[in-house]
This record gives structure tokens, C-alpha cells and sequence, in this order.
């Protein structure tokens, strides 16, 4: 069978999901998928650093029981989970092994850490080191930093907390290249004409890669002790989206202004709070955000962030279900957000690039710059079954698949994948020709080195692509007709 190369690269506008956080547990990449139906960019994952906390490395609710009647900020460290790696880490435990199952189902890691400020540089090449192998990845350290409800800002003034942002992303340049920085910093206040704190930040700004600001369309910051009630409090508010769309804007062409720079700007939290508005509101809220954002010319947001996939309060695409955390409660946002996601506009578009012979190389280089082939097939009608059989060398090595917009894993090991979702989803009126395309992300999650071990290795191209090589192409079964049946039931 014929095969093409083909490219992933950027979306207009990309969608990163949340998963996990002070509010909920992470939730497997093989759910999301299944949910979602599409990959995102990129995951983010939410953790914190403070080693030489007496109570370190337990999470700070656990450690603190009696700590949480007063909120989800009355701790003596945020109530992240505890990123376990740094100086004598485990490169086994969280997050590492959420980061390699992010990788391998062709999405970058986004990773937020909220770090003690007071570390010396040692700590920071020891997180700088446990990064190296995780490709193009995103970093956002000490977010929300203009604000008080972090533990970081109760232990330093914001021009420390400026200075720590800038050391900490020239050391990740300098042993972590693959990591890119995101500055989450204040928004623009319109009476003053400028952004919050932008004199005491600018060094961070012009240091850092990636500009970032969180703004929820409503949000109740009193979760999860109170409960909002018409006219009960301020401890919950609803903005104007169109107001939130506006600051955000703004906010990136101040950034231009005083640094004389143009960076990507991304939102790192976006999300409307059901607590607040109820859940058809607050769907119907995103989603004037987001097809506005797909009508502005201008195209000025790189990416966003949605808070969160599934959420304990009401801030998620599912909710918990209180009887069983391994359970989510879909919510009228998952539709609405997963049409939105399957939109060109927020999907990476994959590019037709030429014939390509066998045996070749893959390129993986991020969910925005890699190297695929493709297979055209043929559907007589709607399929019986549709169906993809990996053989021989095939068998062990790690795919994402897309078909139809649809996309699928196949894992190491996996012999079939079955790609009938689509059509359930999607049947077909009549034949078509549809192109089948493969990208390997890499198996173990990890950029490998060429002496494999990466502490030896703080530089090279090994960092940012891998390769897998392809001798043959996978089997595709279609079927048209039942392989037996006596009558057809329509009633």
C-alpha cells in the first residue's frame, strides 16, 4: 500500500487540559482520550517543591488534617502534590510517571511547580536535571506570582520572587534547553494602563519564553469551605467574558510595549466556575470565549489551558462523583468543549509532505512539530469493521493514530486498534476516501540518549526529537458486510 510523510504542526490556537490539582487526583490519559475522542497539545500537571519543609514530602492536607477546615491555602505549603524528584528524588514516582504516560499518547508535558524561593542553586539543576528527557516541554514556575494566596509569597517579597524566576529559568537554559519557561505573572488593569507589578517583573518577563495569565470567567475561591449563595458573600465572582477577553488582549500588547519583545501568550487557567453560575452558564460562558477567540483576526492567544478535565468542586469537564474518586460525572461542558477542540482552528494540522519510502524514520518532536505517514483507504459505505493489526517489528513500538479527526493509541504490545468509534459517531452515507495517519511518539515517554544515560549527556539533539524506524506498514482490515447473520431487526 502506498504511503505519504506528513507533518504535524500548530494550531491556530492550541488547547492544553488540566488534569489534577489541589482539587482533584490525575486522571489517566486512556480515559481522556476515550472522552475527548482527540489529543490535546499538552497536559498540565500541578506540583509543588519545598525539600526542606520538616513535614516534606507529604502532601500538605494529609501531613495537616486539621488544617483544611480553613481553606485550601492554610497550609505551610501549597496542597499540590509533591514533586518527588530534585536532589535524591525518584525518577519512578509523581510526576514522572504521569509525564511519561503524557508523552507517549503524543502530547508535551505543561508542569507547574510552585517552589520554595529560598533554595539554593543545587536544588534548581536537580530539577533541571530531571527534565532533560522529556522533550519540548513547558515549565511555569511560582504562578500567580503577583498575588498572596501562595505559600511563596508568604515567605518573600515579589522582587525576590522576580529575581528567583530568572535564575531559576537561566539555570534550566543552561542544563535544561528542552524546557521552555512560562511567566505567569499579573494581567493589565485598565485605570492604570499598565500590568500588575510589570516594573518589579520586567526582568522575568523579558527572561522567560512563554508570557502566561490565569483568569477565570467566575470562580468560588471559598471552595471548598463555602457554599455560594445569592447575596451570601465575597467569596465568589462572575466576570464578563467579554471584559475577561479584553484584559487578556491587552495584557499581551503591554508585555510587547515595555519589553520591545513579541512572545507566545498562552492563559495557563481558563475556566467559568458551575459553583457560581450552575453548569449550563458556565458552558455557555466558554463557549462565547472561545468562538470569539476563533472569529478575532488578530489570532494574539498562542494556547490556553482549561481548568480542569475532572474537578472535586464544579471547575471540570466531569466532577467527582463524592462516592468513589475513581469515578467522573460528566458535566453540559464536556460536549460543548469537545466540539470545540475537534474545530481546525484549535486542531494541529496535519500537512501532506511527500511519498516516503521504506524503510524510513519518524520524527517525534512535539505535539506541534513531528514527522508522520499516512495510508489512503478506501470506504465503500459505512464499515462493519475497521480495524488496524500491527505485526512484527510493528508490534513492540508506540503509535498515536488519527482517522476522520478521530485519533487512537496503540501502546507497546498492542496487536489491533480499533478505530469503529469514529463511525459510530460519524456514519457514513456513502463511499469516501479517508487518510489513515501514524506518529510515534517516544515508547518509554523519555527522549533517550546516545550513551543512555541523560546526566552524562546535558546537551545534543537527543533533547528534542526522537526517532523510530519503520520497515513495514500495518495491515488495515475493513468489512463492509456481516461476516454472518440470518435477518436484519430495524424496529
Amino acid at each position: 500500500m502506498k504511503s505519504n510523510k506528513v507533518l504535524l504542526k500548530s494550531a491556530s490556537c492550541a488547547l492544553d487540559m488540566g488534569d489534577g490539582s489541589e482539587r482533584s487526583f490525575y486522571v489517566n490519559q486512556d480515559y481522556i482520550l476515550s472522552k475527548m475522542k482527540k489529543v490535546h497539545r499538552g497536559i498540565s500537571l500541578m506540583y509543588t517543591y519545598y525539600p526542606k519543609d520538616d513535614i516534606w514530602p507529604q502532601r500538605a492536607s494529609i501531613a495537616l488534617p486539621d488544617n483544611k477546615a480553613g481553606g485550601a491555602w492554610n497550609f505551610p505549603y501549597e496542597d499540590y502534590f509533591p514533586y518527588l524528584g530534585g536532589i535524591n528524588g525518584n525518577r519512578e514516582a509523581e510526576p514522572f510517571n504521569y509525564m511519561k504516560e503524557i508523552r507517549r499518547r503524543g502530547q508535551d508535558v505543561v508542569l507547574t511547580l510552585t517552589i520554595d524561593p529560598t533554595l539554593e542553586d543545587k536544588y534548581l539543576i536537580g530539577i533541571a536535571r530531571d527534565l532533560r528527557p522529556y522533550g519540548r516541554m513547558y515549565l511555569r514556575i511560582n504562578h500567580e506570582c503577583t498575588g498572596t494566596w501562595f505559600c511563596f509569597n508568604r515567605r518573600a517579597d515579589y522582587q525576590t520572587i522576580a529575581d528567583f524566576f530568572v535564575r531559576f529559568a537561566k539555570i534550566l537554559k543552561e542544563y535544561a534547553p528542552n524546557v521552555k519557561t512560562i511567566l505567569c505573572a499579573g494581567m493589565f488593569m485598565k485605570e492604570e494602563g499598565k500590568v500588575e507589578m510589570e516594573d518589579i517583573f520586567l526582568e522575568a518577563h523579558k527572561v522567560c519564553d512563554i508570557w502566561s495569565g490565569d483568569h477565570y470567567l467566575s470562580l468560588h475561591w471559598g471552595w471548598p469551605v463555602t457554599v455560594c449563595e445569592k447575596g451570601s458573600g465575597n467569596d465568589f465572582a462572575c466576570y464578563d467574558v467579554d471584559e475577561v477577553y479584553d484584559q487578556a488582549k491587552a495584557t499581551l500588547h503591554r508585555l510587547r510595549e515595555i519589553t520591545g519583545m513579541d512572545k507566545p501568550f498562552i492563559l495557563s487557567e481558563l475556566n467559568g466556575d458551575g459553583d457560581v453560575t450552575g453548569a449550563f452558564v458556565q458552558s455557555n460562558m466558554m463557549r462565547h470565549f472561545m468562538n470569539r477567540l476563533e472569529k478575532d483576526p488578530e489570532h494574539w492567544l498562542t494556547a490556553f489551558t482549561f481548568y480542569q478535565f475532572r474537578d472535586d468542586g464544579r471547575l471540570g469537564l466531569e466532577i467527582t462523583d463524592p462516592n468513589n474518586s475513581d469515578v467522573g460525572i460528566e458535566q453540559p461542558m464536556l460536549a460543548m468543549y469537545r466540539d470545540q477542540l475537534h474545530k481546525p482552528f484549535y486542531s494541529q494540522p496535519i500537512v501532506a509532505a511527500g511519498e516516503i519510502e521504506l524503510p524510513c524514520k519518524l520524527r517525534w518532536g512535539s505535539a506541534e512539530d513531528s514527522e508522520g505517514l499516512s495510508m489512503d483507504l478506501h470506504f465503500e459505505k459505512q464499515p462493519v469493521f475497521a480495524e488496524v493489526y500491527f505485526d512484527g517489528d510493528l508490534l513492540d513500538k508506540n503509535f498515536m493514530l488519527e482517522l476522520g479527526g478521530y485519533w487512537f493509541y496503540k501502546a507497546p504490545g498492542t496487536k489491533c486498534v480499533d478505530m469503529m468509534t469514529l463511525f459510530y459517531d460519524k456514519a457514513l452515507t456513502g463511499p469516501c476516501d479517508m487518510k489513515l495517519n501514524i506518529f510515534a511518539p517516544p515508547a518509554s515517554g523519555l527522549n533517550e540518549t546516545p550513551s543512555k544515560d541523560y546526566d552524562k549527556d546535558p546537551n545534543g539533539d537527543w533533547m528534542m526529537d526522537t526517532y523510530t524506524e519503520i520497515k513495514s506498514l500495518p495491515r488495515v482490515r475493513l468489512c463492509f458486510e456481516e461476516p454472518e447473520i440470518v435477518s436484519r431487526y430495524e424496529d
